[in-house]
């Protein structure tokens, strides 16, 4: 479901990968995070953006996540657009010895994420999910906690939802956001 009332630009790197049935109802901007030119033109024009950035299944060690959100904040000051909400990981709430070693380079480019928000002009918002399901929406508002994980799952519709609610929500700007089902 797409939230109405709302322009909503989708940039991928791949158009394929969005669902059939919101085609229609979004423009698609395709690039590069990467390419300083792609991003502003994707950013141009709009109130807010949410950031959801991943590597797909690589694990290993990239700068994509960082240096993707670097040059979106940078599109945005260049525009004025000051709001943002992002999703990173939830290991960021664990104590570094307890993240499993596969997930440490990730994880510490979602550190590096998570910085940039907290250093840029923006007023920002970071959502930091537990594990994504494809279950359907709960219908009832997730549990939003600051600073730590409340549970241990949210439903991507509901994630979905939350990223985009709260960019009229200031409740939640400069806070780090954990979330879940209710």
């Amino acid at each position: 479901m797409l939230i109405t009332g709302y322009d909503v630009t989708v940039f991928v790197r791949d158009e394929s990968k969005i669902p059939q049935d919101l085609r229609s109802n979004v423009n698609v901007a395709v690039g590069d995070v990467l390419n300083y030119a792609d991003v502003e033109r994707a950013v141009m024009g709009h109130d807010g953006v949410v950031i959801v950035l991943g590597t797909r299944n690589d694990l290993s060690p990239t700068t994509l996540l960082s240096e993707g959100t670097k040059n979106i904040l940078s599109a945005m000051e260049s525009y004025g657009i000051r709001r943002v909400t992002a999703c990173i990981s939830s290991f960021l709430f664990w104590d570094k010895a307890r993240v499993p070693a596969q997930y440490h380079s990730i994880t510490e480019d979602h550190e590096k994420m998570l910085q940039h928000l907290k250093d840029s002009n923006t007023d920002w918002t970071a959502v930091l999910p537990p594990h994504i399901t494809d279950s359907p929406s709960r219908g009832t508002p997730p549990v939003i906690s600051h600073d730590k994980g409340p549970g241990r799952t949210i439903s991507k519709y509901d994630l979905g939802g939350f990223l985009v609610t709260t960019l009229a929500e200031e409740e939640h700007i400069g806070k780090v956001c954990g979330i879940c089902d209710a």
